[in-house]
């Protein structure tokens, strides 16, 4: 008996647990960066690889659980090879895989779209000006909406690209709505920069900002401001050991959703360079 009331008692603190992690990721969620990130971003075929889900701000944050309800794609890309990949509830770190062969592998992540409504227009004033979304802002008073009590909905579109063996291969599009693809391989590419398009719905995003994070093996995180050309295309400029997170946001109008006036889609890209 008290074994059972021992074990009963463990699994309500479980689940208050996991019941408050899920109330609190709604406000976590929208801080800033959701990006994908390995414990080791090279690794040998047969050996488990593991990564975090995070959100935060210059490449460091909070590492997120696995919830599926949560989740709307999760895959994993070797070559042509797509596959599902799904979880245990509350796992954390929320990926663990064990690839059984060299590769390029490419993790997707998507997420289910979340809202948030703004109690401050200076908050939302403020992103909109870090994330160099000026138009919106105008937008906003143009189309003679509220500056408080007013709701913004975001997905988050995620890549991780990591070397299993030599990491041999290439990025491509997944067809996420909105997505950051490298057209040569960060792994194996000898150039001091890596060429990345940003697409959305497809086509290039041009003159779009993208932010780059770039983390050395000891030291801290510089950020730069990049912005894509009228292809969609940017230079990320590499150096050796350092791990990099790519970002970029758009924002577009919604008018059928009640208080949710905004829409935000983010995209983001991890690797390294070795």
């Amino acid at each position: 008996m008290l074994k059972f009331l021992t074990r009963l008692r463990i699994v309500s603190v479980f689940f208050f647990i996991v019941c408050a992690l899920q109330m609190l990721l709604p406000f976590a969620a929208r801080a800033h960066e959701f990006w994908i990130e390995p414990q080791k971003f090279q690794a040998i075929p047969g050996q488990s690889f593991v990564a975090d889900l995070r959100n935060g701000q210059m490449f460091k944050g909070a590492r997120l659980p696995y919830f599926d309800h949560r989740i709307a794609r999760f895959e994993v890309s070797f070559g042509k090879t797509l596959t599902p990949y799904s979880g245990r509830m509350g796992d954390l770190p929320g990926f663990t895989f064990a690839p059984s062969k060299p590769g390029l592998m490419v993790v997707i992540h998507q997420t289910q779209p979340d809202e948030i409504t703004y109690d401050s227009w200076e908050k939302f004033a403020a992103f909109l000006r870090e994330k160099d979304l000026e138009e919106p802002l105008q937008d906003h008073r143009k189309r003679g909406l509220p500056r408080t009590g007013f709701a913004e909905a975001y997905t988050r579109y995620a890549k991780l690209l990591a070397a299993i063996g030599p990491g041999a291969g290439m990025d491509r599009d997944f067809g996420m709505e909105i997505e950051f693809t490298a057209l040569a391989n960060p792994y194996l590419a000898e150039e001091a920069s890596l060429p990345v398009v940003l697409r959305y719905q497809g086509a290039p995003l041009g003159l779009t900002q993208v932010e780059v994070f770039e983390r050395p093996p000891d030291g801290e995180v510089r950020r730069q401001l990049l912005r894509t050309d009228t292809q969609g295309m940017t230079q990320i400029p590499l150096r050796e050991g350092h791990a990099y997170l790519l970002n970029a946001v758009i924002m577009r109008p919604v008018t059928d959703r009640g208080k949710v006036v905004w829409e935000s889609l983010w995209a983001s890209l991890t690797f390294a360079r070795p």
